[in-house]
């Protein structure tokens, strides 16, 4: 089950369960965890893509390491809220992981690599080290704000 709505992905959801979040990018999947009561998302890693299945196999195994319980998908929309060819790629993996049989969220993620650059920036953190965190931050930020609306 895919849905954009934090009510059908909680009802969906069994009441309590880590969840994962994605930020997938064209050369990364950045990826967070929550706790089992959904207080607060931690970057976890930052995947490099390669092919899908190779991809798929490495979120399966995380989320069967980890007992998670539901994916919450970063959706890059437009800042008018429409998509763009980035947003439909988004959607087809998210599609294309439908398979590992979880339900997913799509959370609005339009200002979530922004927020996290400007926090590193804020931070001193070197170019090299933004480069390496962005990603996982990224899906930090996405997974806390969807399970803050859930909440």
């Amino acid at each position: 089950m895919i849905t954009t709505s934090t009510l059908e992905f909680r009802e969906a959801l069994p009441k309590r369960g880590r969840l994962a979040g994605l930020d997938v990018g064209t050369k990364t999947i950045g990826i967070a965890l929550c706790d089992a009561s959904w207080t607060i998302a931690s970057p976890a890693e930052t995947v490099q893509r390669t092919k899908f299945s190779v991809d798929a196999a490495k979120l399966r195994q995380l989320a069967t390491a980890q007992l998670v319980k539901g994916l919450v998908i970063g959706l890059p929309l437009n800042l008018d809220g429409s998509d763009s060819p980035r947003t439909q790629s988004v959607r087809a993996f998210a599609r294309n992981v439908e398979a590992m049989d979880l339900p997913i969220l799509l959370w609005d993620e339009r200002w979530s690599t922004q927020a996290v650059t400007r926090t590193l920036l804020d931070a001193d953190a070197s170019r090299a080290r933004r480069a390496e965190l962005v990603d996982k931050l990224a899906a930090s930020y996405i997974l806390q704000g969807a399970i803050d609306a859930m909440i």
